[in-house]
């Protein structure tokens, strides 16, 4: 609960010179006029915590967790929490915990969030994004929106091409209860073993892939050797006629789905496109405004100290770089 809590407001000319906080001069929560905002429930020490804090603090709650808060009690138990609060904040600023590296960081990288926050809000919806500009976006990557065919690939591993041409005989005509036994028996790869959750027909099974060198066909699953094989075969639930080499095994390869190539109509892709457009302008603007950043606070960089950063050793748990 301490997490949600507003840091209080620290009365003008007090000893420890804190700024008054954000909440301090916000607009009032909904409901209060600023001079009821302003009232004083409670003083801790030279701070004052304000009703415009204390609701301010029931606004950002979610609408269940507020349900709490109804009785004068479960009030009452907040306005003490908002104390404890404040004790361990001026305690901690007493021991200058606020001024550890440690803890200025935590409060930039808070400050950042708050501020890109904001950015993001300012721009538009996905509901704001007009229907032209999603059309448009439509027409300029159709690509996108073109599904390629997709097949589901399934395979029996084994050692050397002399025992896969042995099983490859009888993988050839086999149903699929015979092809779950045949990769439960022989096959070397544990994945897709047969199972009492899986047909027979699955066992073996590697995933779905797209057309030989398309972007989004890729499988890391299904090595490449194997994405080609099977789109060599020529009917659902067809074997290849020849073992494949690949990842240091000979593999005997099944096509057991199919999923024909389509696109995919502006109203399919509508949604997608608003959001995609939304992501677009999020990037835009924070480019924007690390450019304004940079003209109003210059950076600048001294690579030749940069250079002299130690770089830590790897730990013996660390992969070695490739």
């Amino acid at each position: 609960m301490l997490a949600l809590l507003p840091a209080c407001r620290t009365k003008s000319g007090s000893g420890s010179g804190a700024a008054p906080s954000a909440s301090a001069s916000a607009a009032p929560p909904a409901g209060l006029t600023p001079e009821l905002a302003a009232r004083v429930l409670a003083k801790v020490g030279n701070h004052e915590i304000t009703l415009g804090e204390y609701a301010a603090t029931l606004d950002r709650m979610d609408p269940f967790e507020r349900l709490r808060y109804q009785s004068a009690d479960r009030r009452k138990q907040l306005l003490d929490e908002l104390i404890d609060l404040e004790l361990l904040a001026e305690e901690a600023r007493r021991r200058g915990l606020d001024k550890q590296p440690e803890t200025q960081e935590r409060v930039r990288q808070m400050l950042r969030d708050e501020l890109l926050t904001e950015v993001r809000s300012s721009v538009a919806t996905p509901n704001d994004i007009s229907e032209a500009d999603a059309r448009r976006y439509y027409d300029e990557h159709r690509d996108d929106f073109r599904e390629p065919e997709r097949r589901r690939v399934a395979h029996i591993a084994l050692g050397s091409e002399a025992e896969a041409k042995s099983v490859l005989e009888k993988a050839l005509t086999a149903s699929p209860s015979e092809w779950g036994k045949l990769v439960e028996t022989k096959s070397k790869d544990a994945r897709g073993k047969p199972s009492t959750s899986l047909p027979p027909e699955l066992a073996g099974d590697l995933g779905i892939v797209g057309p030989p060198g398309h972007a989004r066909g890729e499988n890391p699953n299904v090595p490449e050797a194997l994405r080609a094989a099977v789109f060599e075969i020529e009917k659902l639930g067809g074997v290849l006629p020849r073992p494949v080499s690949a990842a240091g095994s000979f593999h005997i390869v099944r096509m057991t789905g199919k999923t024909d190539a389509r696109d995919r109509t502006f109203a399919d892709a509508e949604r997608s496109i608003r959001v995609a457009l939304v992501q677009e302008r999020i990037r835009t603007r924070e480019a924007e405004l690390e450019v304004e950043l940079k003209k109003k606070y210059p950076v600048t960089i001294d690579e030749a100290q940069l250079a002299k950063i130690p770089v830590p050793a790897p730990s013996a748990k660390a992969p070695a770089p490739k």
